[in-house]
């Protein structure tokens, strides 16, 4: 399963909205040297209840839009 992914980094507080076309999440973490992809992939496991492994970033590494894939 492919969707997209907003990121808003350095906010208040962590949270994941769901939206039409995908998922808006805001992460206190800043987008520096990964910190920001690694605090993504935690939020997303736990708000899945998935493993954080089974979550890969495909596109949009160094972009605040993603492109999440969830393998089983």
């Amino acid at each position: 399963m492919i969707f997209s992914v907003r990121v808003i980094p350095k906010a208040s507080r962590n949270l994941v909205k769901e939206e039409d076309k995908g998922f808006k999440v805001y992460l206190t973490k800043p987008a520096q040297e990964g910190l920001a992809n690694e605090q993504l992939i935690g939020l997303l496991s736990e708000h899945l209840k998935i493993k954080k492994y089974q979550i890969k970033i495909i596109k949009g590494d160094k972009s605040r839009n993603k492109l999440v894939e969830i393998s089983s």
